[in-house]
């Protein structure tokens, strides 16, 4: 993919249309970027209750992407608009957390901003846990985001809006510390979207355009250092709009929900070194079982058989104070048989 730079026409596009054109979301065309609030976890309902109207009303996302485990976590939402997800995140880590939402379009900022003081006080808290940063999702090093300074990383249905998602990978991973993790919703495409729709303003600021091809998606995050993601939840999107429909061809979308960790120990493939992982219990909202993702359900007190990357997610995370792991990755079993996460058929990456 070209490099483009900031400030591109892209960027501007999206400023304009994130900007000036949509002032609620009713006034999206297709419902890519619509997010069911009925389908979010009961503590993300609850939170979401708190939030101010006006935010609520300029939403743009695709998906849910709250992980659990959040008290005391320093948490970066890319692409934050009028902070919808970065204010329920504040809600999660509690005062003693911390919430860095980002974005670059100005009007979106100003709505986030108004209503600190609302939420601070809405919550309880003595004094805010967050704030809000303008600028690009491609160069967080430009608005002082420090390496291995973030523990969590959130986006919804923003990535695919970037013309340089390779920057935006490499970037989340560079601030990310050791065992931190990405947990973004986005919308995937079953193929690759032609060129010369991708400068279409419409298209493109309704998240369709710039979907990534899951295989790209893939070896995108191998090349920037992790062979290894899980993807937790898939809809299909129904664009519902006959003319763009038309337009944008025979794709298929769908609104991906995925985790990934910033682990040295992944390999590319499922691994078999006879470990097992226990869920001890103690995640809030999750007394009886945990789902790392869409396949591996951890019921509480029972020992499962695990490959070694799931493991290392299990074990080297913020998750590990919940399991009991056993086993290392001192004698090799051959390979895992895991069904790839994706479920494209692939033979690498994504893999348990």
């Amino acid at each position: 993919m070209t490099t483009q730079t900031h400030d591109s026409s892209a960027h501007n596009n999206l400023k304009e249309y994130y900007g000036k054109v949509l002032n609620h979301s009713n006034d999206l065309q297709t419902n890519a970027c619509c997010c069911d609030a009925e389908s979010v976890p009961p503590v993300v309902r609850e939170a979401l209750r708190l939030i101010h109207h006006e935010i609520t009303d300029r939403f743009y996302g695709c998906g849910s992407p709250i992980p659990p485990v959040l008290e005391g976590m320093t948490v970066l939402d890319l692409g934050c608009g009028t902070g919808r997800d970065a204010y329920i995140l504040s809600r999660l880590v509690g005062e003693t957390g911390h919430v860095i939402g980002v974005d670059m379009t100005d009007e979106q900022l100003e709505t986030a901003r108004k209503h600190i003081s609302h939420h601070t006080e809405k919550f309880g808290y003595s004094r805010t846990n967050i704030e809000f940063r303008q600028g690009y999702i491609e160069d967080l090093n430009a608005i002082g985001i420090a390496d291995d300074s973030v523990d969590i990383v959130v986006s919804n249905c923003v990535i695919n809006l970037s013309p340089d998602k390779p920057s935006v990978f490499r970037e989340i991973f560079r601030v990310l510390k050791p065992g931190g993790e990405l947990y973004f919703s986005d919308i995937f495409a079953d193929r690759r979207i032609a060129e010369e729709l991708r400068d279409d303003p419409v298209l493109h600021g309704e998240c369709l355009s710039g979907a990534m091809y899951i295989e790209d998606f893939r070896r995108l995050l191998n090349r920037v250092g992790c062979p290894d993601y899980r993807q937790t939840s898939e809809a299909a999107v129904t664009i519902d709009n006959p003319q763009i429909e038309a337009r944008i061809g025979f794709a298929r979308f769908s609104s991906i929900t995925v985790r990934a960790f910033k682990l040295a120990a992944l390999e590319d493939l499922c691994e078999d070194f006879g470990q097992t992982a226990t869920y001890n219990g103690g995640i809030e909202g999750h007394p009886h079982h945990f789902d790392l993702d869409d396949h591996h359900r951890f019921f509480t007190g029972k020992p499962m058989l695990v490959c070694g990357n799931t493991a290392a997610m299990l074990q080297e995370t913020r998750f590990g104070r919940h399991f009991t792991v056993t086993g290392d990755r001192s004698t090799h079993f051959g390979p895992f048989d895991c069904e790839p996460a994706a479920k494209t058929g692939a033979t690498s990456g994504a893999c348990c």
